[in-house]
């Protein structure tokens, strides 16, 4: 399943030699791709590991009602196909979308333009951070937070010198993970 297919990618990039293969790595089309690519991934990114940062903090330090519920609406993207999200995107920011005339408008254009690919990509890989986070999070407890707080260390001090180093394995996954896809 996987080493046919595999083995005939090579063999259909390389079979007239590796000239042809060089050639179509400096064509225009394929540096606009790459180009394309790297600023979906600068913006998306980031958002996604504050969002999930954020969210896998909620989850993992509070009990509240709705817990289960805002779980699932984390899990909420790893149930929807790439091709749903893309055509969620259409019905509310297309021409007779919800939010498409206004936009239109305005003379912003999100279906098949850059903020349509920024808002699919951060739609689909949103559950990376947090679902590698929440586990470590919980593991690691609250005592040395706790005792950094009696010592009187502010928030931002406990986040920086206490959790971030604590849980850096499981973002740098989840970062990791949300940038692969």
């Amino acid at each position: 399943i996987l080493i046919i297919p595999a083995i005939s990618v090579f063999y259909e990039a390389f079979h007239k030699g590796v000239q042809p293969f060089l050639e179509a790595l400096q064509q225009r089309e394929f540096t606009e791709a790459v180009k394309l690519t790297v600023i979906i991934a600068l913006v998306s990114v980031p958002l996604n590991t504050i969002f999930g940062l954020c969210a896998a903090w909620v989850v993992a330090r509070n009990n509240f009602r709705g817990k289960a519920f805002l779980v699932s609406l984390i899990d909420l993207p790893f149930s929807f196909s790439p091709v749903v999200a893309g055509l969620m995107i259409a019905l509310l920011y297309g021409r007779n979308g919800w939010f498409g005339g206004f936009l239109e408008s305005i003379n912003v254009k999100v279906v098949f333009a850059l903020p349509g690919m920024i808002l699919a990509t951060i739609f689909v890989t949103f559950p990376f951070v947090a679902r590698e986070v929440i586990p470590v999070l919980e593991e690691i407890g609250t005592e040395e937070e706790d005792a950094a707080r009696t010592l009187g260390a502010t928030d931002w001090q406990i986040f920086w010198r206490v959790t971030l180093p604590s849980i850096r394995w499981g973002l740098m996954y989840g970062v990791l993970l949300t940038n692969a896809r």
